[in-house]
């Protein structure tokens, strides 16, 4: 059962994978992908300023990787020592270098602009794609759910909700993203699917070497 839980996951990680190649060869291309992002860059936004201003960035912020990391490393520190294993402390560590591996060489290597700089380029310099933001999000909260539905009492209506939650974060961020115009629809698009790849795998790995100490 056990490493056909783990052949599943990995499946979903591979599907989840190709569309974030897919999504990159439409950038890489300057594919149909990049016209929508042109026509969204082009739509007129609603200024934000003062109290309003301020509660988009915060909510920008739950996407930022230091706030991630922070609360992810805390959370996985405090249900390690309750339940005197390592295990969630080594997944959270396993998802942060595995997401600054991935996602970082692929900024490095494609460079590509942001919309803000009024130009859409490759190999420019840019750090914008994929979005880190997103790749954040779905990745860092996404373990902190799997390692709360693993080991704390939850049943699967409160690990659905837990999944909920998941998903309005990193679409709430994606679309704040859109609105303060620091990423383009792709970069956020990849870093969905990008996250949602090495969130899988991340599981699958848990899944596939037992551990007596996950209820079950």
């Amino acid at each position: 059962m056990r490493r056909a839980q783990m052949f599943r996951a990995l499946r979903w990680s591979s599907v989840l994978f190709v569309g974030y190649l897919i999504v990159t060869q439409q950038v890489m291309s300057y594919g149909p992908l990049v016209n929508f992002d042109n026509n969204i860059n082009q739509t007129h936004r609603p200024r934000f300023d003062g109290f309003s201003g301020f509660v988009l960035r915060r909510l920008d912020d739950l996407g930022l990787r230091w706030v991630t990391a922070t609360v992810l490393l805390l959370a996985a520190a405090f249900i390690a020592y309750k339940f005197k294993t390592w295990r969630p402390l080594n997944l959270a560590l396993l998802s942060l270098l595995a997401l600054n591996a991935v996602v970082g060489v692929f900024k490095l290597f494609l460079g590509r602009t942001k919309p803000r700089d009024g130009f859409d380029l490759l190999h420019a310099g840019g750090m914008s794609y994929p979005s880190g933001h997103a790749s954040n999000a779905v990745l860092s909260w996404g373990i902190l759910a799997y390692l709360i539905y693993r080991y704390a009492r939850v049943d699967r209506f409160q690990g659905r909700l837990a999944s909920a939650g998941v998903v309005l974060i990193s679409l709430t961020i994606c679309l704040v993203s859109l609105i303060r115009h620091t990423h383009w629809f792709t970069d956020l698009l990849g870093g969905l699917f990008i996250g949602s790849s090495l969130l899988v795998a991340v599981i699958a790995v848990d899944r596939y070497v037992p551990s007596k100490s996950q209820r079950h």
